[in-house]
């Protein structure tokens, strides 16, 4: 896994005011925190953040530098992205969380799974269901995995494979229960078919008039002329 390097600076006022004029300026309002230090406020370049971390799956290793590399306490520290929160309309980022580690000690993270092949299931008709799409594991923070790769290829109907049947990178643990199904594959979908019934003697259609009806609209003969009138 390749690290990435974000830019910050330390953010000296806190609050929604300070948080919103730093939204104004292009910057994301973050916090850095860790075992070993306090929490301290920071801000990113939204344009950054979108460019290199919007759109990583799962647990990544980022580099923290600092603007000019004068803040010692902040430049070059190793940390995870542990929450984001965003705006529920725009989607946009509006709070980031950055959790510090040591290179040195394992951590839980949360890896993306890939499935791929067609499942022998799905050839038959049935319907691929993945169940979770990553799981939470622990290594090293500079051995976290990009995804874990699942072949379901030989996967038939009312089949799945479970975290016992995952195929780890060396150093890595699942945390995860190994009877828990990662994905399966569904029967095919039948429609239900409405049971025929017999048409009955004498029945009208549905639709068609009733017989009386019929009379009642016929057309009715002119009345005979009587045969002693001159």
């Amino acid at each position: 896994m390749e690290t990435v390097d974000i830019t910050i600076e330390r953010r000296d006022l806190r609050g929604k005011g300070a948080a919103r004029r730093s939204r104004r300026q292009g910057a994301i309002p973050a916090i850095l925190y860790g075992p070993k230090r306090s929490t301290t406020a920071i801000g990113i370049s939204a344009e950054e953040f979108d460019r290199k971390l919007a759109r990583v799956e799962g647990s990544h290793l980022i580099r923290l530098l600092h603007k000019d590399g004068s803040d010692a306490e902040l430049h070059d520290r190793m940390v995870l992205l542990r929450d984001v929160q965003r705006h529920p309309v725009t989607g946009g980022v509006l709070h980031a969380d950055f959790y510090e580690v040591d290179l040195t000690k394992r951590v839980a993270v949360a890896v993306p799974l890939h499935f791929v092949g067609k499942a022998a299931g799905v050839v038959l008709g049935g319907i691929l269901q993945p169940i979770v799409r990553e799981i939470e594991a622990e290594c090293l923070p500079t051995e976290i995995p990009d995804f874990i790769e699942i072949d379901v290829s030989a996967l038939g109907i009312h089949e799945a494979i479970h975290v016992s049947d995952l195929q780890l990178p060396a150093g890595v643990t699942c945390l995860a229960d190994a009877t828990q199904a990662l994905v399966s594959v569904l029967p095919p979908t039948v429609e239900e078919k409405k049971p025929e019934v017999a048409p009955v003697e004498g029945a009208v259609p549905a639709g068609a008039p009733a017989p009386e009806a019929e009379a009642a609209a016929a057309p009715k003969a002119p009345p005979k002329k009587g045969g002693g009138e001159e």
